[in-house]
């Protein structure tokens, strides 16, 4: 018996996939590529204008690359101290993270938008194949990066982002097209972004609270750390790329936990341990003297609103007492999650000894962000959820009544 023919692909379909594949890994080496230029071209600019410039082209661009590097999570290692030991800087500035997470999001979702789900990968594939070259460049140098740690931080933090502009190129489809919860499970997702956007918001509020109650600290910090325009400029640069993590530091603080300012010096709530001289720059002037403070106390006014933040969300829903239950523990665990990431990210090693570890403990920080949510909005809603709900089920419509029989005629 002879088995039927095997349709051939339509001509050109070959040429059209391997284009479209070419586009997708174009979008990631250009989401790479502009990121890089872009760092680049502002280093290079400070070095410019640098009337003692410390090294020549080739330490400036090591620095660009150090730089794109440690926006993505990885670090940097300094051997030229002055105690011979090499310091590790670990502190990823939030904001200068943004701008090569929005490149890879929006290449990815064009791929996406004119293929298929799977150009996401030759995006990545794109990305990371220009990241490869630029982590064994910026391996060596006076300020060379922690090759194990890119190699663990550069691929997840690209892989989020492409993930991201993949759900956004497929058209933000909804998760209960895929499974029966999904309707609950994106409420809870909501919630939970709305409840750490309320600590994020909140925490820049606390911050610029106390940043401008010790503006002279910060302004005379400021004066003495660069005296040429150039040397002020990068540092108020920096300062601006540092703001996200200042906002996430002072949230971690309303939350209870606090951040920490080296080994064992925690500033909390319940008071700020002795710490030792800490490095001269403006944002750090905003941290409290050691010794308890009344005022700190009214940070937990924050993790408070954004718990009833979800408690709102769920009684809005209008669903029952279990779904509401389970809505606000899933909202509490992705508030938790969401800002346990930022806080691994906004942390990390200044230096060596005592500069061996800053900002929040990201466990603490997230059993926090988790147990505030859920303390606050799990009984008011659940309680609400049951006091809606109907205690009896309704009683069943009548029957219609037969149509009466015609009249006889008289």
């Amino acid at each position: 018996m002879t088995q039927p023919a095997q349709p051939y692909p339509p001509a050109g379909a070959g040429r059209a996939l391997a284009a479209a594949r070419a586009s997708a890994v174009s979008a990631g080496v250009a989401a790479a590529g502009l990121a890089l230029a872009a760092l680049a071209a502002v280093v290079l600019l400070l070095w410019v204008v640098s009337p003692y410039p410390d090294s020549g082209l080739g330490g400036a661009l090591h620095i660009a690359t150090g730089l794109w590097l440690l926006a993505q999570g990885a670090d940097l290692v300094r051997d030229g101290t002055l105690s011979g030991v090499p310091a590790s800087i670990g502190v990823t500035p939030l904001l200068l993270s943004a701008l090569p997470a929005w490149l890879l999001h929006r290449g990815t979702a064009s791929a996406v938008a004119g293929g298929t789900t799977r150009s996401a990968g030759w995006v990545l594939g794109g990305y990371l194949g220009v990241a490869a070259p630029v982590t064994v460049y910026a391996a060596s140098g006076p300020l060379r990066v922690d090759v194990l740690s890119a190699a663990v931080y550069v691929p997840l933090f690209a892989a989020l982002a492409t993930a991201a502009g993949a759900w956004t190129g497929s058209g933000r489809p909804r998760l209960d097209r895929y499974v029966p919860w999904g309707g609950d499970a994106a409420l809870a997702l909501r919630a939970g972004g709305i409840a750490t956007g309320i600590l994020v918001g909140g925490g820049a509020l606390v911050g610029g609270a106390a940043l401008a109650w010790h503006a002279g600290a910060a302004g005379h910090t400021f004066g003495q750390l660069s005296a040429p325009i150039a040397g002020q400029a990068a540092v108020a640069l920096l300062c601006v790329l540092l703001v996200p993590n200042l906002a996430v530091w002072s949230a971690s603080y309303a939350l209870g936990p606090g951040f920490l300012l080296g080994a064992g010096r925690t500033v909390a709530p319940t008071g700020v341990s002795p710490h030792p001289l800490l490095p001269r720059f403006p944002l750090l002037a905003a941290v409290p003297a050691p010794g308890g403070h009344a005022l700190g106390w009214a940070a937990l006014a924050l993790p408070a609103l954004a718990g009833a933040a979800v408690a709102v969300c769920c009684v809005r829903a209008a669903i029952g007492v279990r779904r509401t239950a389970a809505v606000a523990a899933g909202a509490s665990l992705a508030c938790g999650l969401a800002f346990s990431t930022l806080a691994a990210f906004s942390g990390g090693p200044l230096g060596v000894g005592t500069l061996a570890t800053f900002g929040p403990t990201w466990w603490l920080t997230a059993a926090a962000a988790t147990a505030w949510p859920l303390a606050v909005a799990l009984p008011p809603s659940t309680l609400l959820a049951y006091l809606h709900t109907p205690r009896y089920p309704p009683p069943p419509p009548y029957p219609p009544m037969p149509p009466h029989p015609p009249t006889a005629g008289l």
